[in-house]
């Protein structure tokens, strides 16, 4: 089969489409053809050579894709037959023809969905959904400031946060990614290179500050969250764009607050950790997944910026490297 591949860790340039072994599913997996992968932040950094697979993991890049099951493993529990559309969260080995996937990883692809669509729901829509009802445990009538707004996980988050019946305020580096972040559902917006975003938060909540915090960028704005955090709010760090340096009096002006810090990674889990994240699938499952279909309401979108082919996998780092994109680029695997 063919695979993205890399030699040697550096930029996007030392990628390309390798032919390699096909798996085979082991005990209690499920063997998928895959058509689409999304890129994620942590392909680049893999890439880079700054993040490792876990340990046992497959080395492939891509850690969320869709496709049709081809073959199952010993020990499966019949909830999968071959040819059925589905979609997994990974902790490797999705942007390739072929994936092993366990059985509790994978989620049905709602119908009417394309797996194009499909392959842009699980790292980013699991992300938001562990962030904010597992870790931030939102209410209704919150304010949420979501960073990166109109990055995968920011574009599912004001979707989940409206579904939640919570106020979602977005940050973004350009105009046209604060009207993609209004048009998905942002109660505000705020352009964070030429704006003081906590000041805006701040005016916007009539001095309240936002209740819960979704931070990607880390420690380049933590003075800047702080100002604008609740009084007992909930920040939340689940990625490091930013690097995470922290200088200044961070504790005294947590504490001052009543403010909490929390961290998230989907990806590195031991198999207690993995026994308990499939249970935050299941319920994602069963609470999300129906609002893609149209049948409650409100509905839900997957929003896909662009399409690249698996032999253009450098060009799709490219984009993603430079924050060209609004929602997930798209990988699509070779027939």
């Amino acid at each position: 089969m063919f695979a993205a591949y890399f030699d040697c860790p550096g930029g996007p340039e030392n990628l390309y489409m390798k032919e390699v072994m096909k798996p085979d599913p082991g005990e209690g997996e499920v063997l998928v053809k895959v058509s689409a992968s999304a890129l994620n932040r942590a392909d680049l950094l893999q890439r880079r050579g700054k993040y490792p697979p876990p340990k046992g993991a497959s080395d492939i890049l891509g850690l969320e894709a869709a496709g049709s099951v081809a073959g199952l493993g010993p020990g499966c529990s019949g909830r999968w037959k071959v040819g059925d559309a589905v979609m997994a969260l990974l902790s490797g080995g999705g942007q390739a023809q072929y994936m092993t996937v366990p059985e509790g990883f994978l989620m049905p692809i709602p119908k009417d969905m394309t797996f194009i669509q499909a392959a842009a729901i699980p790292e980013a829509w699991l992300t938001a959904f562990q962030l904010l009802h597992f870790v931030g445990k939102v209410q209704e009538g919150e304010r949420v400031l979501i960073h990166a707004g109109a990055s995968g996980v920011g574009m599912a988050a004001i979707q989940l946060v409206r579904l939640a019946k919570a106020i979602p305020i977005v940050t973004a580096g350009t105009q046209e990614k604060l009207k993609a972040a209004a048009n998905a559902g942002a109660a505000a917006g705020f352009n964070y290179k030429n704006e003081d975003f906590s000041e805006k938060v701040l005016e916007f909540t009539q001095g309240s500050g936002a209740d819960i915090i979704l931070d990607c960028v880390g420690g380049s704005y933590w003075e800047k969250n702080i100002n604008c955090l609740s009084t007992d709010g909930r920040w939340i760090i689940y990625g490091l764009l930013s690097g995470g340096e922290v200088h200044g009096d961070l504790l005294a002006r947590l504490l001052s607050k009543r403010a909490s810090i929390h961290t998230s990674l989907l990806r590195s889990r031991d198999k207690e950790a993995s026994r308990d994240y499939q249970q935050r699938m299941q319920a994602f499952t069963e609470q999300v997944l129906p609002h893609f279909s149209g049948e409650p309401s409100p509905r839900l979108q997957p929003f896909v910026d662009s399409v690249y082919p698996l032999h253009a996998i450098a060009e799709a780092h490219r984009a993603m490297e430079e924050n060209r994109n609004i929602g997930k680029i798209v990988i699509e695997m070779p027939v």
